[in-house]
């Protein structure tokens, strides 16, 4: 074990986030230490106490600094590092009767829980103390006296004292952080490697038009006025160190004082903050006070659509348009996001040309939407995502006609052309039915894999997910050059698009909430008024492809008793008795479901359309089940099953080409002798038990089940209609 303190200089190790290892060192060079290696998350570096200090107090890019008091090799067990830290001299760093913390960072095969690992170092801590009889120390995990540091990597254990305290990321000012906070030092990073110190320098402005709560903003600012990221930090962890030597401290802290106060005053660059949220507005102002530079920062409240050079920067250097927009994690998130990210382009072309442009972001291919290139990309951190920082220069003026934003690509160009030619394919057909929600693309290009409905002006948007043989990012990025597409051609605001992934469902996965927005609207279907929910679950809440099995069972229901099993949301149902709307509907009915998501949504489709509920009851069953038990008698049957479900709720899996002919068989019990059960499922290959057609009149009538708008999928759905037999044979 090597104890440092009598060497002439201190062992330091600044953690940061990944990314940054090498800013951080080439900052602490300019704060006066001397950097050794670079690891992953850090850097160990050399320093005075002085510098040591320093780098607490101005470094904008580190989280922490910590003073190593020993290395030590070939650490696996709990014994093992109880001893290596039991030998550190803890007694000359940690006075009589102060508190403690300990923060463990890493693992082993014995120690694989970080608080397990900070209890043995501080049970460590402790034999040492009370062999040599000091008092034992008490323990505060919020505001410690003293932070010991402890990292276990690969057996490799690096003890040390945390000088930082609260991680210095923390500067103070910030309180309401919003959405998704950018974290400070980060932000700082952001700006370094924009080049902002440099422009700062010469006074040129900064602008970020989605600023949020001002973290890019505030430390811009305090960049510009030389400003101490940490100087209204009141307490730092090394002031509970025996080593500390408060002379040298305030010292620093004076010269830090005396410097913000000039750079204040001499500070240059005018910066300016834009957004549409006045709660992000008032959260960026109460920040900049709590930071000290408010009179550094103007704040306006306007949208990308707005965004303009502020007035008097006329003559100024050109400067900085660097953002944060966002990133789109949740797919149902990216159609505004397309849009967005190339108002942000359209916006900087025309509002500051000859600037630089910095966009930081998680989804590299909306970046490709702002239509710049970017000459620079940095590979960061944000959390836990994946991150880019986007450098790219705005053309002049002069450039635009050269430098003008890329047209669509050829595919994208095709992929235009082909919903435009569906639109004028049905035209006719939606203005003589008057039907306002449809189907307009269904992967009619392989190219561009998803299916695009119309839901009385607002565009469900299913992209079905590409195979394994298909490059993802190429599949994304025909995804949104479809997004940027279709609001276009369709006339629509991307803030009514909603995309979702198409994949097979089973289980809980088929009725669980993909959102919880309870953004729900109406639509007309005939006589029929339904409640549809574009957001929250993988279905809609109407199945388009059935709106002619619909229409028929409203046709042939008027006095009858309809039962409609796996009745989903009850459109059926609804179609059914209302009839053709003039009171010749189904004389009553009931609908059978397992979900009570879906069959309270039925209940609300009943309540639109004043259907008796005296009437029109819901069941909440397993369709097989109430079958097996039911003993009424049923004129016009509609089942529609699931093509597989494994539900929780069920007693056994359902496989509709397996079982199909178990359903009918009693389905067809419960049917009047003259009565007619519609029979449909989705499953592409299906067929129909041979044994069927023996024993009841079966017609396949799937060919006449297609409207226009799905009349290029004929396999997409099969529809039978089953009769009873008379003793000669011939259907009832």
């Amino acid at each position: 074990m090597n104890s440092i303190l009598s060497e002439p200089s201190l062992d330091l190790l600044m953690t940061c986030p990944r990314g940054l290892e090498e800013l951080l060192s080439e900052e602490l060079s300019t704060l006066g230490a001397e950097p050794v290696k670079s690891t992953v998350g850090g850097v160990n570096a050399r320093a005075d106490l002085a510098s040591a200090y320093r780098v607490c107090l101005w470094s904008r890019l580190a989280n922490r600094v910590v003073l190593c008091l020993a290395r030590e090799e070939g650490v696996s067990t709990p014994e093992q590092l109880r001893d290596a830290v039991a030998a550190v001299p803890w007694e000359r760093h940690l006075p009589p009767s102060a508190s403690l913390a300990v923060d463990f960072h890493g693992r082993s095969e014995a120690i694989r829980h970080t608080r397990f690992g900070a209890q043995t170092v501080k049970d460590g801590v402790v034999d040492r103390l009370q062999a040599l009889g000091l008092p034992r120390p008490s323990v505060d995990l919020k505001q410690p006296d003293l932070r010991c540091y402890a990292s276990l990597h690969r057996g490799r254990l690096v003890m040390g004292i945390d000088f930082s305290g609260e991680s210095l990321h923390r500067r103070g000012y910030r309180r309401d952080v919003g959405h998704a906070p950018l974290k400070e030092n980060l932000a700082a990073a952001l700006l370094v490697r924009a080049g902002w110190p440099e422009l700062a320098r010469q006074g040129a402005p900064l602008v970020d038009p989605l600023c949020g709560a001002g973290t890019l903003l505030i430390e811009a600012a305090l960049m510009a006025a030389d400003m101490a990221p940490n100087l209204a930090r009141e307490r730092f962890g090394f002031h509970g160190w025996t080593g500390h030597d408060e002379t040298i401290w305030r010292e620093l802290k004076r010269e830090a004082e005396a410097r913000a106060s000039i750079g204040r005053k001499r500070c240059r660059s005018r910066l300016y903050g834009f957004d549409q949220s006045p709660a992000a507005l008032a959260a960026a102002k109460a920040n900049a006070m709590r930071a000290g530079i408010p009179a550094l920062i103007a704040l306006q409240g306007a949208g990308l659509a707005e965004l303009a050079c502020p007035q008097g920067l006329e003559g100024a250097p050109a400067g900085l348009v660097i953002t944060n927009p966002p990133y789109g994690e949740r797919l149902g998130e990216l159609p505004e996001l397309v849009t967005l990210y190339a108002q942000l382009g359209d916006g900087v072309r025309a509002a500051f040309p000859g600037w630089r442009l910095a966009v930081f972001t998680g989804n590299p291919d909306l970046g490709h939407r702002i239509g710049l290139r970017a000459h620079k990309q940095y590979a960061l951190r944000n959390g836990p995502l994946d991150t880019k920082l986007l450098l790219m220069a705005v053309p002049q003026r002069e450039e635009e006609e050269t430098a003008a934003r890329p047209s669509r690509s050829a595919g994208a160009q095709m992929f235009a052309n082909r919903l435009e030619k569906n639109q004028k394919r049905l035209k006719k057909w939606l203005k003589k039915t008057g039907e306002s929600c449809y189907r307009l693309y269904d992967a009619d290009m392989p190219e561009y894999a998803v299916a695009v409905d119309v839901y009385a002006g607002r565009v469900h948007v299913q992209e079905y997910a590409a195979p394994k043989s298909v490059d993802a990012g190429q599949a994304q990025k025909r995804l949104f050059e479809a997004l940027a597409v279709i609001p276009e051609v369709l006339e629509v605001d991307p803030a009514r698009v909603v995309v979702k992934r198409r994949q097979r469902q089973s289980g809980r996965a088929q009725y669980e909430k993909q959102a919880a927005t309870g953004e729900r609207f109406e639509v007309r279907e005939g006589p029929a008024r339904l409640w549809i929910n574009l957001r929250d679950y993988l279905d809609t809440g109407l199945f388009l492809d059935h709106r002619p099995v619909r229409r028929m069972l409203g046709e042939m229901a008027a006095g009858k008793r309809f039962l409609n099993l796996f009745c989903y949301t009850g459109a059926a149902t609804v179609q059914a008795g209302l009839g053709s709307g003039q009171g010749d509907g189904a004389a009553e009915s009931v609908s059978v479901d397992l979900s009570n998501t879906y069959l309270q949504w039925a209940r609300d489709n009943f309540a639109l359309n004043r259907l008796d509920p005296g009437r029109h009851r819901v069941v909440r069953d397993d369709c097989l089940r109430w079958l097996e038990r039911a003993n009424a008698e049923f004129d016009l049957i509609f089942m529609d099953p699931p093509t597989f479900s494994n539900s929780k709720k069920m007693d056994d899996t359902l496989d509709i080409q397996r079982d199909h002919g178990r359903l009918l068989r009693l389905a067809m019990a419960r049917l009047a002798p003259d009565g007619t059960l519609v029979f449909s499922n989705n499953q592409r290959r299906f067929t129909l038990d041979a044994d069927l057609a023996e024993h009841y009149a079966v017609k396949d009538i799937s060919a006449q089940t297609f409207d226009p708008d799905f009349k290029r999928n004929p396999d997409l759905h099969h529809v039978f209609l089953i009769r009873h037999r008379d003793n000669t044979g011939a259907s009832a």
